[in-house]
């Protein structure tokens, strides 16, 4: 019968194939995908949602999927993949590197940059989908890793492959508190393989709550003057649920909301404090740190410092002028800090 190449950029009306390729789009980026044989009764891609994981599992005959420079500027691709090769042998290229993938072996995916994943017989594929910046550090290294076949002998590897297994099977049947978790747990698994692959492995594990906090925080601080700074836009912003965000937060010692309101409060203090010609209004102000209302910004204010923004600039510029202990107690720490 021979080779039939059927070039699926297009493929719906090829049914598991063109659903395939969809699937890897939703859940990294586009790619090219070639089959080598007629699609005969293939089974449809299986997509599960873990938290801030995506998980596809496919069964499927020999064929070819490539990202191509023209896919990369077109869609740079926010997110990592680890696929884990079940049944069938595949060829990976990636990075000026080629490696031949076996059952039982994992590699790393990076969308960035052109790769071919070349699958030669009917195989079976479990691809797990990772947000760049919940895998943190590493995902900055990927390009040392990327074309490099990781046998699951031992090492992290031989730990993480089973879980891997395991997670597929129950992912579609968890709550969405325990996904959030297990989504955690998972991308801790990902990266202290990277670490150990990268020779960093006896460095301390960062940890994801270490990864997210501190660029959940800058996001924060350069985004405090829009109005729409939400839990729901910093989650989306950082490819977690809303729900996961909060967790992470937890031994914070404040809320995301919390944190976002005093952070504004404290930025407003600080531009009422300065003194020049013109002085802007305390509406003024409070716009620019993205306060709705007057009324919100001045209840906010007191919050934090005691006294209502007028007052505290009033007494702020009297301790200023004539120094003496009668000022409110409130006025006198904002003016310290």
């Amino acid at each position: 019968m021979g080779h039939v190449l059927r070039d699926m950029a297009a493929g719906r009306e090829n049914g598991a194939p063109g659903l395939w390729q969809e699937a890897f789009a939703g859940l990294i980026a586009p790619v090219r995908l070639v089959m080598r044989a007629a699609p005969a009764d293939l089974p449809s891609p299986v997509v599960t949602h873990l938290g801030y994981l995506g998980l596809l599992l496919v069964e499927a005959g020999p064929a070819q999927m490539s990202r191509t420079p023209r896919h990369i500027a077109r869609s740079p691709g926010e997110r990592i993949a680890v696929v884990l090769q079940q049944s069938g042998t595949a060829l990976l290229t990636q990075d000026g590197r080629s490696t031949a993938l076996e059952p039982g072996e994992v590699v790393f995916l990076d969308p960035r940059r052109p790769f071919t994943l070349d699958q030669r017989e009917s195989h079976r594929m479990l691809l797990v989908s990772v947000p760049r910046q919940a895998l943190g550090d590493p995902a900055d290294h990927l390009f040392r890793l990327t074309g490099r076949a990781v046998p699951g002998r031992g090492g992290v590897a031989a730990l993480l492959i089973p879980f891997l297994e395991r997670l597929s099977l129950l992912a579609g049947r968890v709550t969405a508190d325990t996904g959030d978790l297990l989504a955690g747990n998972t991308v801790e698994f990902i990266a202290l393989l990277a670490d150990e692959l990268l020779g960093r492995d006896q460095e301390p594990p960062g940890g994801t709550r270490a990864r997210l906090v501190p660029s959940i925080r800058g996001y924060i601080e350069r985004h405090l003057g829009d109005t729409d700074l939400t839990p729901e836009r910093i989650a989306a912003a950082h490819y977690i649920s809303v729900r996961y965000l909060h967790r992470l937060f937890e031994g914070e010692g404040t809320t995301v909301g919390r944190l976002i309101l005093r952070r504004r409060v404290e930025e407003c203090a600080r531009e009422l404090a300065r003194r020049g010609r013109v002085s802007p209004t305390v509406s003024t102000v409070a716009r620019r740190w993205g306060f709705h209302s007057p009324a919100h910004f001045s209840r906010a204010f007191k919050g934090v410092f005691g006294v209502p923004p007028r007052q505290w600039r009033l007494t702020v510029a009297l301790e200023e002028n004539f120094p003496g202990p009668e000022l409110p107690r409130g006025a006198q720490r904002a003016a310290v800090n």
